[in-house]
């Protein structure tokens, strides 16, 4: 038998444990969308506040227009035709002060502000409007400006000539108009993640109801409630784990019934030498004879020897059913195999039984040592007390083409045919074997087959070489 395969997916010994499943899809979900809204929030706002400026934009071109309107030529000199209100209404606005100049053909101021400050060489002229205008920031009296730069053509019947018309404007307007939007948007994309944070805790809450309800089934179930779950309780996608956890009750089930089983039987089996023992006990108490009574000491002792065997038998049963001790390593199986014929050799002898081993060279099997030991006791212990006296019991270990194949042949009564599937019944015994050996537990055998079913070999059984008696043979894979 193979050692069993890793598990490709397993926990680390020192990983934390998880948290929440619905703290981790909150996570997972407000998380990202916290995130796109505040990208979306930074474009809303970039957009809004361009558009802002493009309207004040306009409106500083329209203020450069209606002053440019206003200015002709008259005696080869350009002049400003600006009257006192429009001028006052130039100077000041109600979130801030509006600054203009216009200039004359040879760059001279001829209204307005004439330290105005002049346009960079490197603006390029907006394409936004037909007109040629140039719009572009600069700090006037330390306080920041947005001023819009015209050429405006000027003529009369003896001169023509391009006059320069600027318009600048303080950024308290548009800065105040930019934290309203800024405000405004932050505000709407707040209320909209909390409507969504809202909605996605309320989704997950309903989504996650069908585990909540799983797990207070659980949770509030018997011990010995291990009945099937319900699978159209949860979501597809949980449907797998509900049918491992319905196939691990099932297995419980059966273990569970299995060890019931076994502890009834054990029960009864025990029952029998103890009724025994007490009853020789009473017998010694009022025994007055010297030989009588060693005569019934010797039969406490005969009893207390079966009763022992059976319990020993009876806890390496239930060791294996939990799996057997230790882990799968490689085994010199002739090398236990001469080991328990050591061990067994007298027993042997004292029947007068011809006990061979035929183990030429190390043949390697995975598996635990102890177990196989166990196995190969069994099988020997077996053949020693079904084989009357004379007779004789073969321990062979040889490699065969599907693996390494261990038999125990005996010159005993034998199986019939028909009981040979029975036997590995724990306490089952057959006519023929109760009639060669009545003290026997009925164990041997079921404590074999798990242990040939824990390592993953193929037990069989026949009849002996060339006569009575009975062969068993176990293979293990390689």
């Amino acid at each position: 038998m193979t050692a069993p395969a890793v598990r490709w997916f397993a926990r680390p010994a020192q990983a934390a444990p998880l948290g929440s499943l619905r703290n981790q899809l909150l996570r997972w979900l407000l998380g990202p969308l916290i995130v796109l809204v505040a990208l979306n929030t930074f474009s809303l706002y970039h957009d809004a506040v361009e558009a802002a400026d493009m309207a004040y934009d306009r409106s500083l071109l329209a203020s450069t227009r209606a002053l440019a309107e206003r200015v002709s030529v008259h005696d080869g000199k350009v002049v400003a035709d600006v009257p006192y209100v429009a001028l006052d209404s130039f100077e000041t606005d109600t979130l801030g002060r509006i600054y203009y100049r216009v200039g004359g053909l040879h760059g001279e101021t001829v209204s307005g502000y004439d330290d105005l400050p002049a346009v960079p060489p490197n603006v390029p002229r907006s394409e936004l409007y037909p007109a040629l205008v140039r719009f572009y920031h600069a700090t006037y009296n330390g306080e920041e400006l947005r001023i819009a730069a015209l050429l405006q053509p000027v003529y009369d019947d003896s001169m023509r000539g391009i006059a320069l018309i600027q318009v600048g404007e303080t950024l308290d307007a548009r800065r105040a108009l930019s934290r309203r939007i800024l405000v405004s948007t932050l505000a709407r994309q707040a209320i909209l993640v909390l409507a969504v944070a809202t909605l996605v805790w309320v989704a997950v809450r309903l989504v996650l109801r069908p585990l909540m309800r799983l797990k207070d089934e659980f949770g509030t179930r018997p011990l010995s409630d291990l009945s099937n779950v319900d699978q159209a309780l949860v979501h597809k996608e949980v449907r797998p784990l509900v049918a491992t956890l319905n196939g691990t009750m099932a297995r419980m089930q059966n273990l569970v019934a299995s060890q019931r089983r076994f502890i009834a039987d054990a029960s009864h089996q025990l029952r029998t030498p103890l009724t025994v023992l007490k009853t020789q006990a009473e017998l010694a108490l009022r025994a007055n004879d010297p030989d009588a009574m060693r005569a019934i000491v010797q039969s406490i002792a005969g009893t207390t020897d079966s009763a022992v065997n059976l319990a020993n038998r009876l806890l390496t049963l239930a060791r294996i059913e939990h799996g057997g001790q230790g882990d799968m390593a490689p085994v010199d199986l002739p090398a236990v195999a001469r080991q328990v014929g050591l061990e067994l050799a007298l027993p042997a002898v004292q029947k007068d039984i011809d006990l061979a081993l035929d183990a030429p060279e190390p043949l390697s099997v995975t598996g635990q040592a102890m177990m196989l030991h166990e196995l190969v006791s069994n099988l020997v212990d077996n053949a020693i007390r079904y084989t009357p006296a004379g007779g004789s019991v073969l321990l062979a270990v040889r490699a065969v083409a599907d693996g390494v194949l261990l038999e125990v042949t005996d010159s005993g009564p034998g199986i019939p045919a028909a009981e040979r599937d029975k036997v590995f019944t724990p306490f089952y015994r057959s006519g023929a074997t109760m009639e060669a050996n009545p003290n026997g537990t009925g164990l041997g055998l079921a404590i074999v087959r798990d242990i040939a079913t824990l390592h993953g070999a193929h037990i069989t059984l026949a009849e002996g070489d060339g006569g009575p008696g009975l062969k068993v043979g176990v293979l293990f894979a390689t």
